[in-house]
């Protein structure tokens, strides 16, 4: 038997993630599908990452050998330092009273730290990938469904340098009336569909 590294290893971190999410989660109202609480959706997603998990991980014995590729020095200096930037914003960030009622402080202070992790290009396409969740975070609740939605988009094409702008754009345009068709139309969620001041 070969093993993946590459899909053990994201197996591995998926499962683990998963595992996370859904302990936090315990602590959200859960409703039912008709009428979701603030934990249907999580608990959703993170069961579905635990799925896929477990397949990549099951996979990675029967998927050949594909070892993990070398850490380089510049790898090692953008993590240690981004886990250290964000370890040192989050508490600055709490101590402001407009920011220490919600999680505005701690998302802002992810944001920067997968700012500083993306420098990397060893890290960059998974540090934009979550950089661009955070970003969705910290705009939905004033700046509205549609522009967290934009600039998830927009910030996670960054990941990959080959994207182009039309691409994207249609991508934004497609993601926009899917979500607004689905928790806007069909399921009544309420949430801000445009920015509120």
């Amino acid at each position: 038997m070969r093993i993946n590294a590459k899909d053990l290893a994201s197996g591995i971190l998926l499962v683990a993630l998963a595992v996370i999410g859904l302990w936090l989660n315990t602590e959200h109202t859960l409703g039912s599908a008709r009428r979701m609480g603030p934990g249907y959706m999580p608990m959703l997603v993170f069961w579905l990452e635990l799925v896929l998990g477990a397949l990549v991980l099951v996979g990675a014995f029967f998927g050949g050998t594909d070892p993990l590729e070398k850490w380089t020095k510049l790898d090692f200096v953008t993590l240690f330092v981004g886990i250290g930037v964000t370890l040192v914003a989050y508490p600055l960030l709490a101590a402001m009273p407009a920011l220490s009622a919600n999680w505005y402080a701690l998302g802002i202070a992810l944001s920067i730290g997968f700012a500083v992790l993306a420098i990397s290009p060893g890290w960059r396409q998974l540090a934009m990938i979550l950089l661009a969740m955070c970003v969705f975070g910290i705009l939905l609740e004033q700046g509205g469904l549609m522009l967290a939605i934009t600039a998830l988009v927009i910030v996670s094409a960054f990941a990959d340098p080959t994207h182009r702008p039309v691409g994207v754009l249609a991508c934004v345009v497609f993601l926009l009336a899917l979500c607004w068709w689905v928790f806007i139309y069909e399921l009544d969620i309420r949430v801000n569909v445009w920015p509120v001041f």
